[in-house]
């Protein structure tokens, strides 16, 4: 794969620190810092300067006398022969060509992600109304998904029925399950504990019902874990579709229920 000028230059800004890297969380928090410090110096600049302009041509002072505002229609004099406009055009320029280049940075590493050797990799199965996890040793787990603390885990989501999205809003991870397709997203939990994750595409009736958790583990917990689960593939298989067609004959009851 050949490396371009840009790929150079997103490479040396991230050694820099300009451009964030670690967690999907932190990245957008970032961003969203950025865009929020960026638009209040924004705002208190356009605001400040307006209010100077409203004092120093108000009605009945010094140099805001009558005779120094211009008349409706008249066009002002005394500007210095654009050099105001070129500069706030060129300044403008700038800042947004500046924020547009850390912006494309910043998303392409949360779009690419880390190396699919410094990653864990997890399938993820969608299916009505659940969500299917099935690890590199074969081994399945239907609705829980365990991954170790403060390591890169990385998704490849489909879907064995219809459209499904999953979606851990904690973790900010959100793609696409497509039946026939693979779609790859990634996250990196700092924290222990148990995350939400849900189905974000209306998928038929049981759609609200279509969650899983998320186990965050401390690294040597999930170890002993991962290999407890050895040899167990064919059984946990067998058991998460066997809950899956509970689920879905407990969903129809209840449907019933309501009917009735």
């Amino acid at each position: 794969m050949s490396t371009t000028t840009t790929d150079v230059g997103l490479d040396v800004l991230a050694q820099t620190g300009l451009i964030p890297r670690g967690t999907r969380a932190f990245v957008f928090e970032r961003i969203f810092e950025v865009f929020l410090a960026l638009g209040t110096a924004v705002g208190v600049v356009v605001i400040g300067y307006m209010l100077y302009n409203a004092y120093k041509y108000r009605a009945g002072g010094g140099r805001g006398s009558d005779a120094d505002r211009p008349v409706l229609g008249e066009l002002p004099t005394g500007s210095g022969g654009g050099r105001k406009l070129f500069t706030s055009f060129f300044l403008s320029t700038v800042v947004v060509i500046s924020l547009v280049s850390w912006t494309y940075g910043t998303l392409l590493f949360v779009e690419e992600g880390p190396e699919a050797e410094d990653a864990m990799e997890v399938r993820v199965e969608g299916y009505q109304f659940g969500w299917r996890f099935v690890y590199p040793n074969g081994h399945t787990e239907d609705g829980t998904l365990y991954v170790p603390r403060n390591e890169s885990v990385r998704l490849v989501v489909t879907s064995d029925d219809v459209f499904h999205n999953f979606g851990v809003p904690e973790l900010r991870v959100k793609t696409d399950a497509i039946p026939g397709q693979e779609t790859e997203t990634w996250f990196r939990a700092e924290e222990t504990g148990n995350y939400s994750a849900q189905c974000y595409e209306l998928c038929g009736a049981g759609h609200s019902f279509m969650t899983a958790t998320v186990v965050v583990m401390e690294p040597e917990e999930y170890e002993a874990w991962y290999e407890s689960t050895e040899g167990n593939e064919s059984e946990t298989g067998n058991a998460s579709t066997t809950a899956g067609a509970t689920a879905e004959s407990d969903l129809g009851g209840a449907l019933v229920e309501v009917a009735g």
